[in-house]
This record gives C-alpha cells, sequence and structure tokens, in this order.
C-alpha cells in the first residue's frame, strides 16, 4: 500500500473510531497552518459562528496533524474531511488554472483594493467555482494572507543576485516557473523540510508572508528580507462537494454566512499584521537586514515575469486565458 493511501486510511479508521457522523453533527476542518495563524485564525472564527447558530461542530486540524497539503486535499476529496483550507500554491497541479494567483506583479499591494477584489471578483466568485466543482470540491471563498516576500542568506537586489541561489518554492508548476525567470534555481519541498534544509544550506532561500516567517522562524536560519512585491499569498477554503451537496438549505446557508463572517475578521486581524511581525522578527535577530525595493530595483523582476504569463497561458489554454483576462478586469474596476 503506498504510503499516502496508507495514511488516508489510517485517518479514516481513527476519525470513525470517535463515533462522530459524516451528516453533520461533527465537521472536520483542516489547514495548512498553525491554530494562531492566519488560516487557523480564519477557521477558529468559521467553527465559532457554525457552533453559536446550530448543534453542529467543527473539529479543526492544523498543519502537521494530518499530514502535508496533499494529503488534507485527498483526505477531503476522499470525503473523510468535510473542508480543507489550501492554497493555490498546492492546488495547482489538480486545477492548473488556480496558478493564476502567482503570476508575479498581478495583484495589486494596496490593501484596500486588494480587499474588495476578493470581494467582488467574478473570476473568484462565479467562474472558480465551476473548476473546482469538477474536481469534486465546493470552492467556499478565497482570500489573502499578506504580501509574500524572499528570505535568503545573500542579499536580494536584483534577479542578477538570485543566480544559481536554490530557492525553495510550493510544489507548483508556475511558482517554478516563476523564479526560473527571476534567476534562482526554484527547489519544490514540502513546508515540513524548508527549516532543516536551510540550516544544511540545501537552499538559501524561501517566500512567505511575514507574519509566516515570523511564526516558522525563518529568520533563524537566514539574514535578508526582501520586499520586492511581486505577490499576496492567497488561500482558499473549499469543502467537499458530495458532502456540502448533501446538506439541508438551512446549513448550507449557515456555513455561507460562517464563511463570509471568517473572511471579513480575517481581513481585518490582517491590518497592520506585517509589520507587527516584522518588528518581532527584529527584536528577536537585530542583525536581519530588511530591504526595500525600489521601483526601479523591482522594475527588472517586473520584466523577466513576462514570460510567467506567457507560460501560464501555455499551460491552461483557452479557459486559463479567459481567468486571467476577466481577473485583469476584476482588478482594473478595483484600482481605477
Amino acid at each position: 500500500m503506498k504510503r499516502r493511501t496508507l495514511l488516508i486510511a489510517t485517518c479514516a479508521a481513527a476519525m470513525l473510531a470517535t463515533g462522530t457522523s459524516y451528516a453533520g453533527e461533527t465537521w472536520r476542518y483542516a489547514f495548512e497552518e498553525a491554530i494562531d495563524e492566519v488560516q487557523g485564525v480564519f477557521a477558529t472564527r468559521f467553527k465559532e459562528h457554525i457552533e453559536a447558530n446550530s448543534d453542529h461542530t467543527v473539529q479543526l486540524f492544523p498543519f502537521g496533524t494530518l499530514g502535508e497539503s496533499d494529503d488534507i486535499m485527498e483526505q477531503t476529496q476522499a470525503g473523510i474531511l468535510q473542508f480543507v483550507n489550501q492554497s493555490p500554491g498546492f492546488t495547482g497541479a489538480l486545477i492548473p488554472e488556480a496558478q493564476v494567483f502567482f503570476v508575479p506583479y498581478l495583484l495589486p499591494q494596496d490593501s484596500a483594493a486588494l480587499n474588495e477584489f476578493f470581494r467582488t471578483s467574478v473570476a473568484i466568485n462565479e467562474m472558480f467555482p465551476e473548476i473546482y466543482a469538477e474536481h469534486g470540491l465546493e470552492l467556499l471563498t478565497m482570500y489573502p494572507e499578506g504580501e509574500v516576500v524572499m528570505t535568503t542568506k545573500q542579499p536580494v537586489f536584483s534577479p542578477t543576485d538570485l543566480n544559481e541561489q536554490n530557492i525553495r518554492v510550493m510544489t507548483n508548476p508556475l511558482l517554478v516557473e516563476s523564479y526560473r525567470a527571476f534567476g534562482a534555481v526554484p527547489t519544490p519541498l514540502p513546508w515540513g523540510e524548508v527549516y532543516g534544509a536551510l540550516q544544511t544550506n540545501m537552499i538559501q532561500g524561501q517566500e512567505n508572508p511575514m507574519f509566516f516567517v515570523e511564526s516558522t522562524k525563518m529568520y533563524e536560519v537566514t539574514d535578508y528580507i526582501t520586499f520586492t512585491g511581486h505577490n499576496n499569498f492567497t488561500t482558499a477554503l473549499m469543502a467537499n462537494k458530495d458532502f456540502f451537496d448533501g446538506l439541508s438549505d438551512g446549513d448550507r446557508q449557515l456555513i455561507r454566512e460562517a464563511v463570509d463572517v471568517a473572511f471579513e475578521h480575517i481581513l481585518e486581524y490582517q491590518e497592520g499584521l506585517t509589520e507587527a511581525s516584522l518588528d518581532m522578527i527584529l527584536a528577536s535577530k537585530p542583525s536581519m537586514t530588511v530591504n526595500v525595493l525600489s521601483d526601479e530595483q523591482r522594475q527588472p523582476f517586473m520584466d523577466a515575469s513576462t514570460s510567467v504569463e506567457a507560460e501560464f497561458l501555455r499551460m491552461t489554454g483557452p479557459r486559463g486565458a479567459a481567468i486571467l483576462e476577466q481577473m485583469k478586469a476584476d482588478l482594473e474596476a478595483v484600482t481605477n
């Protein structure tokens, strides 16, 4: 039996042993971060709303309790889990069109415009749900988690500085292409291996939102934080579609209300989070160097990224082109 198949079977047996039922009294929800990180805060608010307004309970599974990101996705598709919160960075191989969120310099840096985009985007709220449904998933929402920064062992001011540097990326084909375009050697690794790989110099850097750099202590094994402005980390909450479709109208409405409440809560929670996380990093490691690239310094990265958009279109064909065109229209509507 393959490792992943064995893991799914083991998780299923353990959950059945608790006596909880699939039909609704206990709903199981896994995510890719710790309980006190952004996805955990979102999940906790979702759980609170469900439990305050129904007889249901929501059982939360933070990162690592049920395996890696690919494991919790498979468990959700298999119906062992009812909900999964996962970045398009990990679903990119399953849903290639979701990689659009990794086209560099596509999303705005202004938080108000970014938040409004996630609230109102036709691509997110109308087009993507149909695509996710093809894979047995009910897309409930997508939301931002913060500007992505690079943490490295050497300073980065231009793509030339990334030449031959091994930079860890999620197992996402377009993110691999992005760092290749930036001049690095993209190195896909499961998250659980990243700290050790930086310690042993197997890799020389990684990217993540600032709060995650602080909470996972990535700053302990790197020396430079660089703001390139190339992306904002996006994540998605999904439900097993058979489970969701089998619920009563009232329960489906309850879930959507809980999603809306958690969505607005997490946007408010993130206000100032990047700055607060950076302050904690610098308090813990005063020698950490922070570089915010100027517009002029960012231009070579932007120039290099044009090939990434072309690669996205090559990977995804007409449907990907339609998604990208709609996203650009959605973004124009909130930035003009």
